[in-house]
């Protein structure tokens, strides 16, 4: 029996929703009222397996990246349990942790110690990160130096290439120029190839059909549908054609 490597138990996530930054401030010492909230996630329930790639769809709003968050420990839930067994690397926010005055050489060190990463093991890998992001002699300017492009495509490279036991993938394939998002969805088909989860957020359906064999469809913080994509995908289109 395959080992889960991924577990959300009856997971819940309530956030309040404030009017401007203004009050958010004063709700740190007051507690407001009667506020508005949002349910993102909902009594979540389920499992994925060491090795499995699995498709998130759901419109805007209905829960993905509150889901995608908690994977990685940015967020936490009210209620329920979630249990995740190995490293995570995510494609979500690809230049979140830049020291925008360090070299990019620098911020992989960087970003690999936020990882919990160690000297030696970002050494054997640092080679690898500067060849696939690409960026030449930049790699030892300013990150502050560098367009929005080539900050993310640093971004990508790091995380594809820690090799992580989880990768948490959110339109991130986004990334440069046809040339660069063909090797970036090469490289995530490598890392599926080679036995790493993968959990992948796309708005589409022919690109999650092309890399995850099973997906999870979210509508306003629920699980509607789980199982082959083939079969979400249509679960989803009919839901939409209801509205």
């Amino acid at each position: 029996m395959a080992e889960p490597i991924i577990t959300f138990k009856n997971v819940s996530k309530t956030y309040i929703l404030y009017k401007n930054d203004q009050a958010r401030f004063k709700a740190l010492f007051i507690k407001p009222k009667n506020p508005k909230t949002n349910k993102a996630l909902n009594n979540v329930s389920f499992e994925i397996n060491r090795g499995e790639s699995v498709g998130i769809v759901g419109d805007n709003g209905a829960g993905k990246s509150t889901l995608l968050k908690m994977i990685t420990g940015v967020a936490f839930p009210d209620e329920g349990e979630i249990t995740v067994n190995g490293k995570v690397a995510a494609l979500l926010e690809l230049t979140a942790g830049f020291s925008m005055e360090m070299t990019g050489r620098e911020n992989i060190y960087l970003k690999g110690y936020i990882l919990g990463l160690e000297d030696d093991y970002i050494k054997t890998i640092e080679e690898n990160i500067i060849e696939f992001a690409e960026l030449g002699d930049y790699i030892d300017q300013p990150v502050r130096t560098y367009s929005s492009g080539m900050k993310m495509r640093l971004g990508f490279a790091i995380n594809v290439n820690i090799e992580p036991d989880v990768l948490v993938v959110d339109e991130a394939l986004a990334v440069g120029d046809a040339t660069f998002k063909k090797k970036c969805k090469n490289k995530i088909k490598e890392i599926i190839s080679a036995g790493t989860t993968v959990l992948y957020v796309s708005h589409s359906a022919a690109s999650v059909k092309e890399i995850c064999p099973r997906s999870i469809f979210l509508k306003k913080g629920t699980v509607i549908f789980d199982g082959p994509t083939e079969e979400t995908l249509k679960v989803y289109e009919e839901s939409k054609k209801k509205k």
